[in-house]
Formats: C-alpha cells, structure tokens, sequence
C-alpha cells in the first residue's frame, strides 16, 4: 500500500512539474476584490488546483465526516455497558 502512494505521489509531483514548464507564460490575475500580481501561468494553475482541492476537502469533511462523527458519538452516549460479571472471591 506505501508504494502505491509513494507511485501516485511522483506521478502527481512530476505532472505538477511538467504543467509548470510547459507554461511559463506571464499573468497577473485579477480577482475583482484583489489583484495577484505577475506570476507564471503554471505556477497559477498549480495553486488554483490546490487550492481547490483543499476547499473540495473541507466541503466533504463538512458535509459526510462531521455529521457521522456527531452520529457516532450520540450512539456510544446511548450504548449502556454490559454489567460485569463477579467471580468467586477468594
């Protein structure tokens, strides 16, 4: 499972490495609140797939984790332990 991961993580650093040498052109993005200044075009998609990964994380974690989390601990709160049972006492 490690090498797996270990594979995926070069194919994703090296496609992250071709997208940037492949474009190197020049721009500066304006975001209408701000403005990013003169950047490559490579290093802007990088950062914007990041970035979008990161929000697309936090959405699902939100969304799915949170309330089964909740979901979770609402049912071991419910959950009454089995008594226990003596043994002879010696």
């Amino acid at each position: 499972m490690r090498v797996i991961r270990l594979l995926i993580a070069l194919v994703c650093l090296a496609a992250g490495a071709i997208l940037g040498a492949l474009n190197r052109q020049i721009v500066s993005i304006d975001l209408g609140v701000g403005f990013i200044p003169a950047t490559s075009l490579g290093i802007a998609l990088i950062v914007a797939l990041l970035i979008g990964a990161l929000i697309g994380g936090l959405a699902i974690s939100a969304s799915v984790v949170l309330p089964l989390r909740r979901r979770l601990a609402r049912a071991q709160r419910t959950t009454v332990a089995p008594p226990t049972i003596a043994g002879p006492e010696v």
